[in-house]
């Protein structure tokens, strides 16, 4: 990534200015005590992603697996009640 790396501390101080590079440049890194700790991205670019990250409903029920465990409670040994007719 080419992003330019922000110290915490000059990140706070200069903010409009890092606002300003991640608009005119892209994202920017934030770095705390020199490990990278935060990225500030471009609306445009924070949107694109979310989009690339979620599928569509076409792709969800197209898929051969599932996307979450469903724990179904066991079914009881009550019978069920019956409806009275109208």
């Amino acid at each position: 990534m080419n992003a330019k790396s922000w110290p915490v501390q000059d990140a706070k101080a200069r903010f409009s200015e890092l606002l300003e590079t991640c608009v005119r440049e892209g994202p920017q890194v934030v770095t705390r005590r020199g490990e990278e700790t935060a990225v500030l991205v471009p609306i445009r670019e924070w949107k694109r992603l979310g989009q690339l990250a979620r599928p569509s409903l076409k792709a969800l029920l197209l898929t051969d697996f599932a996307r979450v465990e469903l724990n179904l409670p066991p079914r009881g040994r009550h019978r069920r009640r019956s409806i009275p007719s109208l």
